[in-house]
C-alpha cells in the first residue's frame, strides 16, 4: 500500500488546490527549528518522486510563511472521512496562489484543534510532529504547491537556505541500450542509450541538532539539485529537481523540457537522466551533480564505442 503513498497524495492535493493565480517565490522560514531531513524533495521513493520534503522527530512544526488557513484535517472533523493518507495536515494559503500544506503530524481532538484561528504568522506553531496518516515513523511532510502552475516546488528554492560546503556524491553511472541490457561501462556499440544516475547527499541535513545514524543512512537516497549529462563537452541532457508538475494527471518532471516522471523514477533507486546517441569512435561521457547551494561533483567515463 505505501508504494501508491505519494501517486494518492498528488492527487488528493491537486484535485483540492487546482486553481489559476501565479505563485510567489518570497524567502520562507523552514518549518522547524529541530528537525532531521529524511527525505528531500524529488527522492526517488521506490519509483515516485518525493513532492516536499518529509521530517523526522519529535519537533514543533511551524508556519513557513503568515498566511489564511484555507483547510485543516483533524481525526475527529467532518473532513476525516475522505481517505487520507496525509493523516492531520493543514493548508496555508499565502497569496498568488502559493500553499504551503503540513501534514502527517499528530492528531488532535476537535476541542483540541490549534486551528480555530484562520491566519497564521510566519514562524508561528501550528502543529507537533506524529505519526498520522501513512507515516513510517514520527515526523511532518512539508510541501509548497503552486496552483496556477500545477506544480509542486522544491522548497529549498525559496526557503531561508542552510550553507552546505560538501558537494553531493555520484554513486552509480550506468548505460542501458534499446533493449534494456545494461552495457560494458569502457566499450559498446554504436546506438541510443539510456543514462542511469544513482546520486547521495553530501551530508545530512539537521536544523539544530546532531543527525542520527538513521537519519544519515536514508540521506544517500536524497536527489541533489540538478544532473547535467555531455558527450565529448556537450551537453546533451539535464534533470531538474526544481518542479515536479501535473499535466492531465500525470506527474511530469524537466528533464529538457517536461517528461513523465514515472519513465525518470522507473530505475529505483537510480534516476533516468538522459538519452544520448554515441558514434563510433572515443567518447567521453561526462554526468555532473549540482546541490541547492551550487556545490558539485563530476565524474568522465572515457568509452569505446564500435
Amino acid at each position: 500500500m505505501k508504494a501508491n503513498v505519494l501517486h494518492i497524495t498528488a492527487a488528493v492535493l491537486f484535485i483540492l488546490f487546482a486553481g489559476s493565480v501565479s505563485g510567489s517565490l518570497d524567502a520562507m522560514n523552514w518549518p522547524s527549528a529541530n528537525a532531521t531531513l529524511l527525505r528531500n524533495f524529488g527522492s526517488n521513493s521506490g519509483g515516485r518522486p518525493v513532492l516536499g520534503m518529509i521530517f523526522g522527530g519529535g519537533t514543533d512544526v511551524f508556519s513557513a510563511e503568515s498566511g489564511e488557513v484555507i483547510f485543516s484535517r483533524g481525526k475527529d472533523n467532518s473532513a476525516s472521512r475522505l481517505p487520507s493518507p496525509l493523516g492531520a495536515w493543514t493548508a496555508v494559503d499565502h497569496g498568488d496562489g502559493l500553499i504551503s500544506i503540513y501534514s502527517r503530524y499528530a492528531e488532535n481532538d476537535a476541542e483540541d484543534n490549534p486551528f480555530e484561528f484562520t491566519q497564521v504568522e510566519k514562524g508561528q506553531a501550528i502543529a507537533v510532529s506524529g505519526t498520522s496518516g501513512w507515516s513510517e515513523q514520527e515526523g511532518f511532510y512539508f510541501i509548497i504547491f503552486d496552483r496556477r502552475e500545477r506544480r509542486w516546488i522544491n522548497p529549498a528554492m525559496i526557503v531561508t537556505p542552510v550553507q552546505e560546503t560538501r558537494p553531493p556524491q555520484i554513486l552509480t553511472v550506468e548505460l542501458r541500450n534499446n533493449q534494456g541490457t545494461t552495457a560494458g561501462q569502457r566499450s559498446l556499440e554504436q546506438g541510443r542509450y539510456t543514462v542511469l544516475v544513482s546520486t547521495a547527499g553530501g551530508a545530512p541535513l539537521s536544523i539544530g541538532n546532531p543527525v542520527p545514524p538513521a537519519a544519515a543512512a536514508v540521506y544517500a537516497q536524497h536527489a541533489p539539485q540538478k544532473i547535467i549529462c555531455s558527450v565529448n563537452g556537450v551537453e546533451t541532457g539535464s534533470l531538474n529537481f526544481e518542479s515536479v508538475y501535473a499535466r492531465d494527471g500525470i506527474l511530469m518532471v524537466s528533464r529538457n523540457g517536461l517528461v513523465s516522471a514515472r519513465q525518470v523514477y522507473s530505475s529505483f533507486p537510480a534516476f533516468e537522466a538522459a538519452e544520448v546517441y554515441l558514434n563510433r569512435g572515443r567518447v567521453s561521457l561526462e554526468i555532473i551533480v549540482q546541490d541547492i547551494a551550487g556545490n558539485s561533483r563530476s565524474v568522465i567515463n572515457n568509452l569505446t564505442v564500435n
